[in-house]
C-alpha cells in the first residue's frame, strides 16, 4: 500500500511541479513588463497597470481560477478551455502581479545617484539599467522573491478546485476510497522537502550576491 500511495502522490507532485515551473518561467519576465508599466510616465498606462495589479492582488487566487475556467463559457457561450490551461493562465497572471510589485520596489529603491553616475561615465540609460542598476536590484529582491516562490509551491494545491489532480487531491482520494488519513500527512512531506531544497538554493543565491554591498 505504501508503494501504491507513493506512486500516486508522485504523479500528483509532478503536476504540482509543472504548475510551479511554468508559472515561474512566464510570470518572472511578465512581472518585469508590468512593473515598467506601473512606473511609466504615461499616466493612462500607469493607472491601468496599477488597477490591474490592485485587482489581482486584492482577490483570492481560488476565485481567479474559477473565473478564468468558467467565465469565458458563461459570458460568450464558448467551449471551456482545458483545465490545466486555465490553471496556468491564472497562476501566471496572479504571480506576475506580485512579482511586478517586488520589481518595482527594488528598482525604486536604487538611489538616483547610481543613474547619474552612469550617465556621467557616458553610458546610455539602457546601459545604466542593465549594467549597473539591475544587478543591485536582483540582490535586493531575492529574499521577497524567495518568499513568493515558497508560497507558489503551496498554492499549487489550489488547482484541485477545478479537479486538477495535484498532490493534495491525490491524497484526498485515499481518504474517500480507502478511508486512509496518513496519505494526507505524507503529501505534506513532499512540500516540506521541496521547500527545504528551494530554501537552500535561495540561500546559496543570496550568498553569491553578497559582493554587492548596497
Amino acid at each position: 500500500m505504501f508503494l501504491t500511495v507513493t506512486q500516486k502522490l508522485l504523479e500528483g507532485f509532478g503536476v504540482s511541479c509543472v504548475i510551479f515551473i511554468v508559472t515561474l518561467l512566464a510570470a518572472l519576465p511578465l512581472g518585469l513588463v508590468i512593473a515598467f508599466g506601473s512606473m511609466s510616465k504615461f499616466k493612462p498606462l500607469k493607472w491601468l497597470t496599477k488597477t490591474f495589479v490592485w485587482i489581482i492582488r486584492g482577490t483570492p487566487l481560488m476565485l481567479q481560477i474559477l473565473i478564468v475556467f468558467y467565465g469565458p463559457g458563461m459570458v460568450w457561450d464558448i467551449k471551456a478551455m482545458p483545465r490545466m490551461t486555465a490553471v496556468l493562465i491564472t497562476f501566471i497572471i496572479n504571480y506576475a502581479a506580485y512579482f511586478s510589485e517586488i520589481y518595482r520596489g527594488g528598482i525604486e529603491s536604487i538611489p538616483k545617484g547610481q543613474y547619474e553616475a552612469g550617465q556621467v561615465l557616458g553610458m546610455t540609460k539602457r546601459q545604466v539599467f542593465f549594467n549597473v542598476v539591475l544587478l543591485q536590484v536582483i540582490k535586493r529582491i531575492v529574499p521577497p522573491l524567495g518568499n513568493e516562490f515558497i508560497t507558489l509551491v503551496k498554492d499549487t494545491s489550489l488547482a484541485r478546485v477545478i479537479a486538477i489532480k495535484e498532490i493534495i487531491m491525490c491524497a484526498q482520494e485515499f481518504i474517500s476510497l480507502k478511508a486512509l488519513l496518513w496519505p494526507m500527512f505524507y503529501s505534506g512531506a513532499f512540500y516540506l522537502i521541496f521547500n527545504g531544497l528551494l530554501t537552500l538554493l535561495l540561500g546559496y543565491a543570496e550568498k553569491k550576491l553578497d559582493y554587492f554591498r548596497v
